[in-house]
């Protein structure tokens, strides 16, 4: 039985109080900070503000049931940034800017925490505040590695906590029509899925760059490698694009973990995957060796890797294609609704999504979940402690998935997968590959 802490009484509190976070009191945002029970909205901090960050942060601060009361980053400029977004926002000078994480999962009086760190850092910090007992939202790809992704599910059960992965295209309706009709069977038996997107991770071989001051960058570094700094891994400052640290083995998995997490989470959706995956790998034989990648479901569904646009299921009776703002589905060789082309304005992307529902899905017997929007969502369960659309063992296994697809183009062998077990197969793979080499304290 998990023991009652201070934060499980706070859980307990703001479930109860899901009445009053619903119909919240409207005050000016200069007396926002003084309202006399702040149980009743969700204490929130953040962990890394960058640009992914940045965009989150707007879209949790529009929900008047939480606050922000802390945000933390390994740049000062960035740290100090937001910290003056937050007060703006609320009127005060409340919400702390903290360097190191372990200040804002120590805390007790913070409920969530939102992560949007590079992803070599995202199964230590999102463990290490389950284990504070706080709920987590965590960007894509969950983890680093195959092992750190079955740590964090462990991590959730234990904790009896919420976590939100996220791939945030299963809130978007195109992707959640595209996975009903190929759930309800209306292309028939899958055959073979396609997906396209970058290339797997690369060994960081950057220079060393002078630094300005206001970086920690042994702590920017934490588990992974020590190594020079260098501006394409962490550019100083508040900027407007995402780093290339993620095409980099040492910090991400290239486009397979960045993309490929968007991807094949849906592929997963359609095949019904989500608490499974893919038995085998399959690298590629021709080529220069960044595509061609095949993941194999049982069923000996193939899902191959750089062919089509986004995500492309392909049946016995049709097929459906979908990414995002493109959505067809096509019937027995013939186009039947949707478009292909996000800049067709002949079009309306609503309208063809609905002709395919009212077609096929009125009657479905497969009734997926359906989010109104990723956030929202994830508040939401915080609030009923009811799992979220892309929760702990879907961001987990679609993890895991990337990390198979990547293994086989590290390693240029088959590999046979047990989903079950976690584990690999008939002889093939090697222990070490599931998991990675720490630097220093840091661990999983």
């Amino acid at each position: 039985m998990t023991p009652t802490t201070p934060m499980s009484n706070r859980r307990r509190f703001l479930q109860a109080g899901v009445a009053a976070v619903a119909a919240p009191l409207i005050l000016p945002s200069g007396l926002r900070s003084a309202v006399s029970a702040p149980s009743r909205r969700i204490s929130m901090a953040f962990i890394g503000m960058g640009k992914q960050s940045r965009g989150l942060l707007d879209k949790f601060l529009a929900d008047p049931g939480v606050q922000v009361v802390a945000v933390c980053d390994v740049d000062a400029q960035r740290r100090e940034a937001e910290k003056a977004r937050v007060d703006f926002h609320y009127g005060n000078r409340n919400c702390a800017a903290v360097t190191d994480f372990r200040d804002v999962t120590s805390r007790d009086d913070i409920d969530a925490v939102c992560i949007a760190t590079p992803d070599h850092w995202h199964a230590i910090q999102t463990v290490a505040a389950l284990d504070a007992g706080k709920d987590v939202y965590c960007e894509k790809p969950l983890t680093h590695n195959i092992r750190e992704a079955v740590a964090v599910m462990e991590a959730v059960e234990r904790n009896r906590a919420i976590l939100q992965t996220g791939s945030m295209q299963r809130s978007s309706r195109e992707f959640w029509t595209a996975a009903m009709l190929v759930r309800n069977g209306v292309i028939g038996k899958v055959k073979r899925v396609a997906v396209n997107f970058g290339p797997p991770g690369r060994p960081c071989d950057l220079p060393a760059e002078s630094m300005e001051p206001g970086l920690d960058w042994d702590l920017w570094l934490g588990p992974a490698p020590e190594r020079p700094y260098h501006s394409i891994l962490s550019p100083r400052g508040v900027h407007q694009h995402f780093p290339a640290w993620r095409n980099y083995q040492e910090f991400g998995g290239g486009m397979v973990t960045d993309w490929g997490a968007h991807q094949l989470d849906i592929v997963q959706w359609g095949l019904d995957k989500d608490e499974s995956g893919p038995v085998a790998v399959i690298p590629p034989k021709t080529g220069d060796g960044t595509s061609g990648g095949t993941l194999v479901y049982e069923g000996n569904i193939p899902v191959v890797h750089g062919e089509g646009v986004g995500v492309h299921f392909v049946g016995t009776d049709g097929e459906v294609q979908v990414n995002r703002g493109v959505f067809q589905l096509t019937i027995a060789g013939k186009p039947f609704a949707g478009r292909l082309d996000r800049n067709d304005k002949t079009k309306s992307l609503e309208a063809e999504l609905d002709k395919a529902a009212d077609a096929f899905l009125k009657n479905a017997s497969v009734r997926l979940y359906q989010s109104a929007g990723h956030v929202p969502d994830f508040l939401g369960a915080v609030r009923s402690r009811k799992k979220p659309i892309t929760h702990e063992r879907v961001g987990g296994h679609t993890a895991i998935a990337c990390h198979l697809l990547n293994l086989g183009y590290y390693h240029r062998q088959n590999i046979q997968w047990d989903p079950a077990r976690h584990d690999f197969a008939g002889g093939t793979g090697r222990p070490e590959w599931k998991t990675r080499i720490y630097r220093g304290a840091w661990r999983v």
